[in-house]
């Protein structure tokens, strides 16, 4: 009898292991997996430096178990505090979010705002799951740093000679130098960090009649990494400025747009003038300055 009762005691065990009701934490280099199987999936969710980013907002959540979960499964979020160095039990009140499984039970999905109360632009929250019968102890859980901060940049404007005719507009990314501290490079995202940058040069005003995406072609483009660094074709025009858009993406998807108007003379070269357009639902506030021969 006591042999039988030993038995029941060690299958019972093991069903509950199977369920993925072990408190575990990532493992090395795959963010939201444990010992048990269980995996974590954020939509738009990018790994840098070891680390989870995800952008403001709300995503997708996908929890994937090694076994059909008995009963049911849902998600907390913690509010970003902005410092996942405390243990989870230390952080600010908690978001539930409903988990939906599939017909197998192993695939488990919902939604929640990582948006939802944050401290600062670039914090962290942590992610828990919980299934089956452990709803007192989270299967899986795991750091998230929210990126709610778009990028940023200052453009350095400047204007030089063609060897024909017309002159070349100059973008670059300046550099403030600092007497004690290290210099700072005017270009990029202080949370997850810039991706891209692009600017785009048109004849004509673009939004005119659009606001996402200007209804014309532009006549240059270029794009890149940080730093900034364009040089357009030799421009002639006289009769139109050019009117250029600058648009910075960090890496997990959020963007800024801004853009200004530059009048120059395409005979000498020597003169040059901007007006950045004002921030409205079209484009963000500009950052443009002269280089030091137009200072």
């Amino acid at each position: 009898m006591k042999k039988l009762i030993l038995v029941l005691l060690v299958v019972a065990l093991a069903a509950f292991l199977l369920v993925g009701c072990i408190p575990v934490t990532p493992g090395e280099g795959e963010e939201g997996e444990g010992e048990a199987g269980v995996t974590v999936a954020i939509e738009g969710a990018v790994v840098i430096d070891g680390k989870t980013y995800v952008s403001g907002g709300i995503h997708d959540v996908i929890v994937t178990f090694p076994a059909p979960v008995a009963g049911y499964a849902d998600g907390v979020l913690t509010f970003c505090t902005g410092d996942y160095s405390k243990s989870k039990d230390d952080m600010l009140p908690e978001l539930d979010f409903v988990l939906f499984p599939d017909a197998t039970k192993k695939i488990w999905t919902g939604s929640v705002d990582f948006g939802y109360y944050i401290m600062s632009e670039c914090c962290a929250s942590y992610i828990e799951i919980y299934a089956g019968e452990c709803v007192d102890v989270a299967c899986i859980w795991f750091p998230v740093i929210v990126d709610s901060e778009p990028p940023d940049a200052t453009v350095e404007v400047c204007l030089d000679d063609c060897t024909c005719a017309g002159c070349e507009l100059v973008f670059s990314s300046p550099t403030e130098e600092y007497p004690c501290d290290p210099d700072e490079l005017l270009c990029g995202d202080d949370c997850s960090g810039l991706a891209s940058w692009s600017i785009d040069i048109y004849d004509v005003y673009p939004f005119d009649e659009c606001c996402d995406v200007p209804c014309v072609e532009p006549i240059e483009s270029d794009s890149g990494v940080c730093p900034i660094d364009f040089t357009t074709s030799c421009l002639t025009t006289t009769e139109e400025p050019a009117y250029v858009v600058v648009t910075l993406v960090d890496k997990v998807g959020n963007s800024t747009k801004f853009g200004a108007t530059i009048t120059f003379n395409p005979d000498t070269c020597d003169t040059m003038t901007f007006v950045e357009w004002p921030a409205d639902e079209c484009v963000d506030t500009a950052d443009f300055i002269y280089c030091p021969d137009f200072d």
